[in-house]
């Protein structure tokens, strides 16, 4: 075991688009532990969007990230040492440890991984996004046989396993993606039934071709314009899970708002969403989705970038829209594979 432990820092808070100088590499001394903590070796970073409201200042869900400490971020690791009777060396957990090789925990911030899957599946399909993709879908879409559901960044970690849920719940599925490579991954590996380059289409135009009977649900994930389109053509008593803005996250002045009049006209319903909310789903989502994934009725694409170094640049190029599926970032060999991937 290495003597010293390898950081990310968050260095300063960026205004728009983050920049690598807005982290800092630093080795530190190992972490120690006390009664009822564990020392996790990282195994596998996630980097999500929702990073990025993180980043800033302001009042939201969770707590700002704090300059000058590991950035926050959530991890498989396996334990390396234990003080705590319900762990032991050898075990895998999911926690938020941050971005660093080492973390010192306390052992009620971490939930066991009983791996029936690759332990970086617990960091997207069947892990938050999954999750959020599982509550925001079932909970909140409400989805019935045979009605539409658009799903926007289709080809992203949540939105490939919303749609895919839609499905097997009856729906048609309809994704949005940024490129026609994007869409013909959603509608040939995943099985959307169609899939629109929001970047080359009219909205207005590919929507109504796309959802000739009106849209039911619609997973947000972006805002913007992608939501003032949408809004034009919901259908009554529509559904609006309310789960990212993506498209706004790096604004650096105020975003023109779509017209809400609809939500009015129509009934609709839209409920924003914060996957913190919903642990007690935790136990269903993993006994669905696990079935899901052996009968090959949800499918899961993984970019994996090498080396905790790169955590910066992985993140940033979620707002670049690189990544296909879920992006996690592989800090150190996976036990269980042998050797990095």
């Amino acid at each position: 075991m290495s003597h010293t432990n390898t950081q990310v820092l968050f260095h300063s808070r960026p205004a728009g688009m983050p920049k690598e100088d807005n982290f800092e590499i630093v080795e530190r001394s190992m972490p120690s532990i006390g009664a009822g903590e564990v020392l996790c070796r990282v195994l596998y970073l996630s980097v999500d969007p929702y990073m990025r409201g993180r980043m800033n200042p302001g009042k939201s869900y969770a707590a700002p990230a704090k300059l000058g400490e590991p950035m926050v971020g959530q991890t498989v690791s396996e334990v390396v040492e234990s003080k705590d009777s319900h762990f032991r060396p050898g075990d895998f957990v999911l926690g938020f440890t941050g971005w660093q090789a080492y973390a010192a925990m306390p052992a009620k911030d971490l939930r066991k991984v009983d791996p029936v899957a690759p332990l970086s599946y617990y960091l997207g399909v069947l892990g938050m996004p999954g999750l959020t993709a599982y509550v925001g879908v079932i909970d909140i879409g409400q989805p019935k046989e045979g009605e539409t559901a658009v799903v926007s960044a289709a080809a992203g970690a949540v939105g490939s396993i919303a749609g895919q849920i839609a499905k097997i719940k009856g729906c048609r599925a309809v994704g949005t993606a940024g490129s026609d490579e994007k869409c013909a991954w959603v509608t040939g590996e995943l099985g959307f039934d169609a899939c629109i380059n929001y970047k080359t289409a009219n909205l207005d135009d590919a929507l109504k071709a796309a959802c000739p009977d009106g849209i039911d649900i619609y997973v947000d994930m972006v805002g913007g314009a992608m939501l003032e389109a949408v809004l034009r053509q919901i259908n009554v008593h529509a559904r609006i899970p309310l789960i990212g803005m993506i498209s706004q996250y790096n604004a650096t002045s105020p975003v023109p708002g779509p017209n809400l009049g609809p939500l009015l006209v129509n009934r609709a319903t839209v409920r924003g969403m914060v996957v913190i909310d919903h642990q007690d789903r935790y136990g269903d989502f993993i006994r669905d989705v696990s079935a899901w994934l052996r009968e090959g009725a949800i499918r899961c694409r993984e970019d994996v970038v090498q080396g905790l170094e790169n955590a910066p640049g992985a993140f940033i190029g979620l707002f670049r829209g690189e990544n296909v599926g879920k992006r996690v970032v592989q800090v150190a060999p996976d036990p269980r594979r042998g050797a990095q991937r």
